[in-house]
């Protein structure tokens, strides 16, 4: 697959279900910005468990060369708003956004954008596990919000009931 950007939420849901490795497997190398680096280590300082995105050698820290001034008036996080930019300057790349808002203004924008979710999909598609179902369990627990009715979508996309 081509270049892999990634937002704050996917790395930290994969992290707490323990499937944050998938990424690499899936993937190869990771690009985040450093205002996704700066929002992981806030949350580690507020005593959060995150990981660091140092740790992994298969992510890379890369910026966007600008941040377009009007993204700052919608409602996005300095994280998305970093993301989304570095994206629109290497099309064709996947970006890895949870937040609906973000996700809505980057498709608007042309942007192939994969949630969480879909990484549990592409992991099960590819063999590197049996089921997901455990996996959608841990999300929940680790504060990722899904309705009975997408959790039962992604079980019977992945054909588990």
């Amino acid at each position: 697959m081509g270049k892999v950007i990634s937002n704050t939420s996917p790395l930290l849901y994969l992290y707490r279900s323990g499937a944050i490795d998938w990424l690499q497997l899936l993937f190869g190398e990771i690009w985040v910005p450093e205002a996704v680096v700066n929002e992981l280590r806030e949350g580690k300082n507020r005593g959060h468990d995150v990981p660091d995105p140092g740790s992994y050698i298969w992510i890379t820290v890369r910026n966007p060369s600008h941040m377009p001034s009007a993204w700052l008036a919608v409602d996005l996080g300095p994280g998305e708003i970093a993301a989304i930019s570095l994206a629109l300057e290497h099309p064709g790349c996947i970006l890895l956004l949870d937040d609906a808002l973000a996700r809505r203004t980057a498709q608007a924008a042309g942007l192939n954008t994969w949630g969480t979710l879909r990484i549990l999909l592409e992991s099960k598609k590819q063999g590197l596990t049996r089921e997901i179902k455990p996996y959608v369990k841990r999300l929940e627990e680790a504060g990722l919000w899904l309705s009975d009715e997408i959790s039962q979508r992604i079980l019977n996309l992945a054909g588990e009931k």
